[in-house]
């Protein structure tokens, strides 16, 4: 038995020696093995943070309906709740994920066993902890006050970079020592994450800032955090799927270029457009707002070379629950991205600007691009990390269907919400209590999207503790969802 390449070959490979482009099921698996101490652990710690980030969000929703819901103690409410669900979704379920996401891919694409898996261990075992150590100083009434950087920046913070650093070390002496000539462009994306979140992280809890300058960082920083690391290590997630599932090459090299190329160069000034109105220097705000737009470039190009790669083989999805999240998450991408440079434009801004279409926009990003692309690489990477299938097709089903239904509701209605409270603000002749008014329903339809997504996160964690802790399904010799046949579609003679 042999599995394809190790890293999804391009179009440019096609001119290889074929011979030296596949290599046998037991290299790939000493590749996974290699890693199979930090994937675990990282996976393991990501769906503990994930229940625990699901509870306090639905707290969070809930108190728009009933704001007298659970006010008795300090550290349930509004105000110290919700930025602690925000921080373990960000931190402790999306990038303790992305660690062991991280730590699987490079040994693949490098074509080499991973390196310093020790201190990857040591790295996600401290970022755990100072994650925890600052959730509960939030919930404890301490926070730096600033959105994505509330962490106690001495007790906290240094332990995050250090947890960082030290995967990161991991990723990049793999790197280092890889055995293949040619970088597929997954191994651009994650390598970079690593380097790109430290600069932008320390830049942002820098004490040195103050007044508007603080505001210009701290957007910096939250809108960085999105583009720069979460978005990065998926979309190399994502480039790696896609074709390794289907068994067809990425469709074009040179779009991967200008797609890699294209976020580093206008990402890192976008964040300027969330302070719109605000007082900051209008070049300031112009040259966010023109790189906004020139974003367009990179997500067209990734777009295109996604869609063309799955293009004719979307029948696929039947079969594949990794490529099923995946090819969401693919298109949720360059809808969220399509979408906040709609937002950018100041004739959009003044309308969504402080209002619910802020947070459907950032799960739109946040939860439908990033979270179903770390679910489905969860479905791909387990199986073979733990060599074991997954017991239940129907839990599978279940949670795809709860998750995706659930979020669909909610971005739907927070943002019809979002864009009538905004109406509602603008219109001279109402009152602020209008607008309250307005979003009443829609709250009430995010908070039963809530439920229904939550539903779904204990059906996945229900569902991995099966994978992890029974025996069954392991001694099938073919399972579903391990190793699909790509359906092929052949056109129809004239």
């Amino acid at each position: 038995m042999t599995e394809a390449v190790a890293s999804p070959r391009t179009q440019q490979d096609s001119t290889l020696d074929h011979s030296k482009l596949r290599i046998s099921a037991e290299e790939v698996s000493a590749y996974d093995h290699s890693g199979r101490q930090p994937v675990l652990l990282g996976f393991f710690i990501a769906i503990i943070w994930l229940l625990a980030g699901t509870v306090m969000g639905d707290i969070s929703s809930f108190k728009f309906d009933r704001p007298d819901f659970l006010t008795e103690q300090a550290y349930l409410t509004f105000g110290r709740i919700r930025p602690a669900h925000l921080n373990v979704m960000v931190y402790g379920w999306a990038s303790t994920a992305m660690f062991s996401v991280s730590l699987w891919l490079m040994p693949r694409l490098c074509r080499t066993q991973l390196r310093w898996a020790k201190a990857a261990v040591a790295g996600i075992l401290i970022w755990t902890v100072g994650l925890g150590v600052g959730v509960a100083l939030l919930l404890a009434g301490y926070s730096d006050g600033l959105e994505w950087l509330e962490l106690d920046r001495i007790w906290a913070d240094p332990l995050l970079v250090l947890g960082a650093a030290l995967v990161g070390a991991s990723i990049w002496k793999t790197l280092s020592v890889r055995n293949v000539h040619h970088l597929y462009v997954s191994v651009w994306y994650v390598a970079a994450s690593y380097p790109w979140f430290l600069i932008i992280f320390i830049a942002g809890n820098l004490p040195i800032f103050q007044g508007v300058e603080s505001a210009a960082v701290n957007w910096f920083y939250a809108h960085n955090a999105l583009g720069l690391w979460l978005t990065t290590v998926n979309l190399g997630l994502i480039y790696y799927l896609l074709p390794k599932i289907i068994g067809r090459p990425i469709y074009s090299y040179w779009l991967s270029l200008i797609g890699f190329w294209g976020l580093a160069l206008f990402y890192a000034l976008n964040g300027m457009h969330h302070l719109i109105g605000g007082p900051l220097p209008s070049w300031m705000i112009a040259t966010s707002i023109t790189a906004s737009i020139m974003m367009v470039v990179p997500v067209v190009a990734v777009g295109i070379n996604q869609h063309m790669t799955v293009v004719g083989r979307f029948g696929a999805m039947r079969y594949s629950p990794a490529l099923t999240l995946a090819v969401i998450a693919a298109m949720s991408y360059t809808a969220v991205s399509l979408q906040g440079i709609l937002t950018a434009l100041v004739s959009v801004n003044r309308i969504t600007h402080f209002t619910h279409w802020t947070i459907a926009h950032s799960h739109l990003g946040l939860y439908m691009f990033v979270t179903l692309s770390l679910f489905g690489g969860m479905y791909y990477i387990l199986p073979r990390v733990l060599k074991k299938e997954w017991p239940s097709t129907r839990l599978i089903r279940a949670h795809i269907l709860l998750v995706g239904g659930g979020m669909v509701l909610y971005v739907v209605a927070l943002g019809i919400g979002g864009v009538l409270q905004g109406l509602s603000l603008l219109a001279p002749g109402q009152g602020f209590e209008a607008s309250v008014e307005s979003t009443r329903p829609w709250l009430l339809m995010r908070s039963v999207a809530a439920v229904i997504i939550s539903a779904g996160h204990i059906v996945f964690a229900y569902h991995a503790y099966l994978l992890a802790f029974t025996r069954h399904g392991s001694i099938r010799r073919h399972p579903p969802f391990f190793e699909i046949k790509p359906v092929l579609v052949r056109k129809k003679a004239p």
